[in-house]
């Protein structure tokens, strides 16, 4: 602990004595502080007083450093180290709550929290009224008003009678009166033997009141037990039928401590189970695979356009539900897949009258990529959304229903919690999965939560949704942080795993250590980062194949990825049966006719199947072709509404004879042309359903080939995420303010050289007339002197400024401001005076 030779007067003065790195730290952890920059220490100070600020300030402190400020609130005012340490060691003076205070406190004066000596400590003002005992807001510590605010309203007389029956001597005004029963209950020696002498009914009372909350009713006409507790002070009372457990008595009761529970370690993040690395890389190789599968499943179902687009924006139920069902997945995680494709960018609104869901240009592009660049970028947009699936199905604060892809669903707080997740797996030993308990608890005390926010514990189902998420899309494997995770983090190497066996079920030790200090990438750090996972995962990834085994029952079985030409191609020809290590197709007479739609031949199809086998043709294949290609486009349909032509009249003469061809209401209008009133497109599928194979022509009497048609978004940016207040600065840019705040103190707090028209006072600004400001101005240019100015901006604010004059012409002055840390034109007429700076202050 460092004393200073003056103790400072206020927290400017304290900042005022800080060094650039002090500095830099308060505003690294308070962000919010130079936004903008403060013109002058003094500012800086205010706004770091302000309640906004303190609330946030006071919202990301830990556990023990929160507990810490507590204690203080309900300390003296100045509080000397010794008494902070007894409130939070208590009498026995724990030695780890000893030993890890000058490290909470050392946060506390870093965030400007608390300023002062160890001698005379010091809680900013807005702190303490948050977190100090009030009736309308109870103390974090369930302690209650010191003997002194209690008895604020209490008649001398009283006081007196109070004083006598603590057995004290009767003093002659309610302030000394007062201050003896405060000895007398700060006194642990006396106070126990007062207590020594109550009824067992009267220390039951205590008892319950000690931990808080510390009021309680009594009657008019009270027991015995309570008027003795009354009488001697140790209960006040403090409206009609209301008493209080004085402050001093409940820390003699509790032994000195602020807390019931002082919490000055981190609980520790539990292994619930160890995986030898290797397993615990391949299966998150493997749920990779998976994840990008899916992802491309859910883009070729949305290819030719996907759902509309509600008018409130979003996805409907009915549509999220298909999209379940087409993917296979429950409800829930095919909201995440779909929201992680749009942070992603690879779907959008497309804009158009009847907005609907499409796939971007970016999609294209990323198909085109290497399967472990089109992980690393999936997993980059996941890490660093705020967008959150979880909450699809919720409802917002006006009760309505929350859709995926709609408004509502960022959550500012969301990449901070999935890094520190992670960061937390990162600190166990290689191949450990955690258990989610010792996860959420260690979040709890990073973060702890205060007062209606425990109504809402957002942070803990971001964690929950974390631990999830990650395992679905490959960055954990069985749990534990994979590799390519460990990368995309851009954490340390892991630690070793410990040398005995451990098996699958069984719990490694607890682990005390803190998980590794990994801090959030900037946009460039994670893109290099995300490079080097997907570097990591390439050579796990497994290979595309460019075969398929035929089977005799007209099915192929692909025993691993194919590569993107063989799978498309097998997609128009075939159904995908089954899905799995090994995907399953199978051939009917409508995925073939899909083919030939395409514009492939049978000749075309044997070729490709032939090619891509492994095993021979089957026969049956083969038949299945050439009967569904012979018959394929010997019927002809067109527009007229539509037409059917067919050089074998008697098919004609089969379809009218037709029963189910009613409904297309065919008429022959030559013996081998036949009309029908529904449009082309119904007759094809009318005339399919009955067996035949139709084929659509165009109006100059050519086969019509039937390609899907892609639908695609105008190009796309992906979401923004919704920052979480302002960011942290980098170091350019805290050094540039740390210039600023000390110049524009400087300009506000040195004695400047008096001038002849009116002399610089306190932090007055100069004035001088125009005819001086210029000369000054000029010599300063020649001299190389520094100047202070007052100076007023367009919109009529006054402020003071440190220049250094580069040139003087055509009414303006360039300079060098120092107060702005860059070089700046004025216009001399809105410079209302100038003085220059003391000699030995330069």
């Amino acid at each position: 602990m460092s004393h200073q030779a003056t103790p400072p007067r206020s927290l400017a003065e304290a900042l005022r004595v800080r060094d650039d790195a002090s500095l830099a730290a308060l505003l690294r952890a308070r962000p919010d502080l130079i936004t903008p920059v403060p013109t002058d220490l003094t500012q800086l100070a205010t706004r770091a007083g302000t309640r906004a600020s303190v609330v946030r300030a006071l919202e990301r402190l830990d556990r023990f450093a929160l507990q810490t400020a507590e204690a203080l609130a309900v300390a003296a005012d100045p509080a000397s180290y010794k008494e902070l340490l007894g409130l939070m060691a208590g009498d026995e003076a724990d030695p780890v709550v000893t030993a890890a205070l000058p490290r909470a406190l050392g946060t506390l004066r870093t965030q400007a929290l608390v300023w002062g000596g160890d001698d005379r400590l010091r809680l900013v003002r807005t702190a303490r009224e948050l977190l100090a005992p009030s009736p309308q807001h109870p103390s974090p510590t369930g302690l209650g008003p010191t003997v002194q605010e209690a008895t604020a309203g209490m008649s001398p007389g009283r006081i007196q009678e109070i004083v006598t029956a603590a057995g004290l001597t009767s003093t002659h005004d309610a302030v000394s009166a007062v201050t003896a029963l405060t000895k007398l209950f700060t006194n642990r020696k006396r106070m126990g033997a007062l207590l020594a002498g109550a009824p067992a009914e009267a220390r039951e009372v205590l008892a319950r009141l000690v931990w808080g909350p510390p009021f309680g009713q009594v009657t008019a006409d009270p027991a015995a037990h309570l008027r003795w507790l009354l009488d001697r002070g140790l209960l006040l009372p403090t409206a009609p039928g209301t008493v209080v457990l004085p402050r001093e008595v409940a820390l003699h009761l509790r032994g000195g401590r602020a807390h019931r529970a002082t919490e000055p370690l981190p609980p520790a993040v539990e292994a619930a189970a160890t995986h030898r690395p290797q397993v615990v890389d391949g299966t998150a190789a493997g749920q990779a695979y998976t994840a990008l599968a899916t992802v491309e499943e859910l883009l070729k179902d949305w290819h030719e356009g996907g759902p509309a687009v509600l008018r409130a924006g979003g996805l409907s139920v009915r549509d999220l539900k298909r999209t379940a069902v087409a993917l296979d997945v429950s409800e829930p995680i095919a909201a995440f897949w779909v929201e992680l494709a749009y942070a992603a960018g690879l779907l959008a609104p497309d804009g158009e009258a009847d907005e609907r869901y499409a796939a971007t240009p970016a999609h294209d592009e990323w198909l085109e990529q290497p399967a472990a660049q089109r992980w690393a970028r999936l997993a980059e947009a996941w890490l660093t959304a705020t967008r959150t699936s979880g909450l699809v199905g919720g409802r917002d604060m006006k009760e309505r229903t929350l859709s995926a892809l709609g408004p509502g669903l960022d959550r500012s707080a969301a990449p901070e919690v999935r890094h520190r997740v992670l960061t937390l797996l990162a600190g166990l030993p290689e191949g450990a999965s955690p258990s989610a308990e010792s996860v959420l608890a260690r979040l709890s005390w990073e973060r702890p939560l205060r007062g209606a926010q425990r109504e809402d514990d957002l942070r803990a189902r971001l964690a929950r949704w974390t631990l999830s998420e990650a395992e679905l899309l490959g960055v954990t494997g069985r749990g534990a942080l994979s590799a390519q995770g460990r990368a995309l983090l851009g954490a340390p190497a892991p630690r070793p795993a410990p040398e005995e066996p451990v098996g699958p079920g069984d719990k490694l030790p607890v682990h005390h250590h803190p998980a590794p200090a990994v801090e959030p990438l900037s946009p460039t750090e994670q893109a290099t980062a995300s490079a080097a996972a997907a570097r990591i995962l390439a050579p796990l990834l497994p290979e595309p194949l460019d075969h398929v085994l035929l089977q005799a029952d007209l099915t192929a079985v692909a025993p691993g990825p194919l590569r993107r030409p063989l799978a498309e191609t097998l997609g128009v020809l075939a159904d995908v049966e089954s899905k799995g290590g090994a995907t399953v197709y199978r051939f009917t007479p409508g995925s073939v006719r899909r083919a030939l739609d395409s514009g492939r031949s049978a000749s075309d199809l044997h070729a490709f199947l032939a090619e891509h086998s492994r095993t021979p043709v089957p026969q049956p294949l083969t038949y299945l072709i050439d009967d569904v290609a012979r018959r394929h486009g010997h019927l002809r349909v067109g527009a007229a509404s539509a037409y059917v032509r067919c050089d074998d009249d008697a098919m004609l003469n089969e379809i009218m004879a037709d029963k189910r061809a009613a409904g297309l209401r065919l008429r022959r209008l030559a013996p081998t042309v036949l009309a029908s009133q529904a449009d082309p497109a119904a007759l094809l599928e009318g005339l399919r359903a009955m067996g035949f194979a139709p084929a659509a022509e165009s109006a100059e009497g050519d086969v019509l080939i039937a390609r899907a048609h892609a639908h695609r978004t105008p190009p796309r940016t992906p979401p923004q995420p919704v920052p979480d207040g302002p960011p942290v600065p980098d170091t350019t840019l805290l050094s540039a303010a740390i210039r600023a705040i000390r110049a524009g103190d400087l300009a506000s707090t040195t004695p400047r050289k008096p001038t002849t028209a009116t002399p610089a006072t306190g932090g007055d600004l100069p004035r001088t007339n125009p005819a001086e400001t210029l000369a000054t101005m000029q010599a300063a240019v020649l001299t190389g002197e520094t100047l202070w100015i007052g100076y007023v901006n367009a919109e009529g604010a006054a402020t003071q400024r440190v220049i250094a004059p580069i040139r003087v012409e055509g009414g303006f002055v360039t300079a060098y401001d120092h107060t702005a840390d860059e070089v700046r034109t004025y216009p001399l007429h809105r410079v209302t005076g100038v003085a220059e700076l003391a000699e030995d202050q330069l």
